[in-house]
């Protein structure tokens, strides 16, 4: 959440920020946590201040009681009832603004970066660069739910029988793929010096509201009310906590995790070509990347960990683009996303594949995630998170553009993780 000094030091700049989010009564929310923090501060200085003369005046009981004026002392220990009385009711003031401000900082979105652009939707996206020539596929070609039949790969009434719509079973060479993937993603990110976790899948409340997630996607998560767990939506989610309530020392930046783990999203979306097939799901696999920085190196960070993903693209031989994010196509807790769309050629569409982000210190300030620096100070650390990558539109990617007449191609850079080079 956004640190009240933040907004006190740079009010301007909060407000024409969380204007191009085109967060509703900006100004009046703002208002609304400055005079909160000033409610805080001031009963805890007249509580300080009632403690302080209830502190003396227990002192001079002392001395009158030593002097053997136990009527005096008595008269005035009346008085520190009084004060215990005043210092209850600041307390509970007190106690009552401070969560009143964290309840209302819990529902302000993050400030977006300088250079996010204004906008609304997706159609206000800037594209930053686009690589690759877009396949030209044969007259006869398939949509990948289409092809995921026809080769008997994926079989969604299986999963439709088994759990629900939006949960595939993935069959044969569909199984494989997956696993070729994930193992294909996971030492790709070993090699440029990620630690690999693998994390539970359920987490706690506590979780939940550390990386945002919670109180602004409860909607879209499956929640076990049992235990009061909530399935995972990515593997940002267990991986950043590890470091909820840690202080880290500054040799220790940056920390780079990889983790792979199955993704749970209730909210699947609409009906219709865009959200068919493995283009939305319930239930997917990613691969996450997370790292830990310090804050004057986060957006060179972010432009690395860019460039990493959109390696992955290019070893698979698939045509992308960057988009920036505008502010109202952000994510709640990103100051900078970059989303990477690949090129569907059966679909004559872009499918996004993966979203890169910095976060700064909105996640740490909930955290608690700070580091000390070689000056012995503690501050929050910036937190960064990426899909590298999430698994269904780039299968359905690779299905559709390495589709041929006589089967479909696996691009090179599987073929030791698959055992194969063709689907047929």
């Amino acid at each position: 959440m956004l640190l009240v000094n933040q907004i006190r030091e740079n009010y301007a700049g909060v407000l024409a920020g969380l204007q191009k989010r085109n967060f509703p009564n900006a100004e009046a929310v703002l208002n609304q946590a400055v005079e909160l923090d000033e409610l805080r501060k001031s009963t805890q200085a007249e509580r300080d201040q009632i403690q302080s003369e209830s502190n003396a005046i227990s002192k001079e009981i002392g001395a009158l009681m030593r002097e053997g004026k136990a009527e005096e002392a008595v008269k005035i220990k009346e008085k520190t009832a009084e004060l215990k009385i005043q210092i209850k009711d600041l307390e509970d003031q007190n106690s009552k603004a401070e969560a009143d401000l964290i309840a209302l900082l819990y529902t302000v979105p993050n400030v977006p970066h300088t250079s996010v652009p204004a906008g609304k939707s997706a159609e206000d996206n800037e594209v930053v660069l686009e690589n690759g020539a877009i396949p030209t596929l044969y007259e006869g070609r398939l949509p990948h739910w289409d092809l995921i039949k026809k080769y008997d790969i994926i079989d969604f009434d299986l999963g439709n029988k088994i759990t629900g719509a939006g949960f595939p079973v993935y069959k044969g060479k569909g199984a494989r793929l997956q696993r070729a993937l994930i193992n294909f993603f996971l030492d790709e990110a070993l090699a440029q010096g990620y630690e690999e976790i693998q994390p539970p899948i359920l987490v706690n409340e506590d979780s939940g509201f550390g990386t945002g997630q919670l109180p602004d996607k409860e909607g879209q998560m499956y929640f076990a009310d049992a235990d009061n767990l909530y399935l995972i939506p990515t593997g940002e989610v267990p991986i950043t906590n590890i470091y909820r309530d840690v202080i880290l020392s500054e040799s220790e930046l940056p920390i780079k995790n990889v983790g792979h783990s199955p993704c749970f999203r209730r909210e699947a979306g609409s009906w219709g070509a865009h959200v068919r097939g493995l283009n939305r799901l319930h239930q997917f696999d990613k691969v996450e990347i997370v790292q830990i920085t310090h804050p004057d190196k986060s957006y060179e960070t972010l432009e690395d960990m860019s460039r990493y993903v959109q390696g992955l693209l290019q070893k698979l031989e698939l045509p992308y683009r960057v988009l920036r994010l505008c502010g109202g196509d952000m994510g709640f807790t990103s100051a900078l996303t970059y989303d990477m769309e690949v090129y569907s050629a059966a679909q004559e569409r872009w499918l996004e594949v993966s979203s890169v982000s910095n976060f700064e210190t909105y996640q740490s300030n909930r955290l608690k995630l700070r580091f000390k620096g070689a000056d012995k100070k503690t501050q929050l650390a910036h937190s960064l998170n990426g899909s590298a990558l999430a698994l269904p539109r780039i299968v359905a990617s690779i299905l559709e553009n390495n589709q041929t007449s006589e089967g479909i191609n696996m691009p090179k850079v599987l073929h030791p993780y698959l055992g194969f080079d063709k689907i047929s």
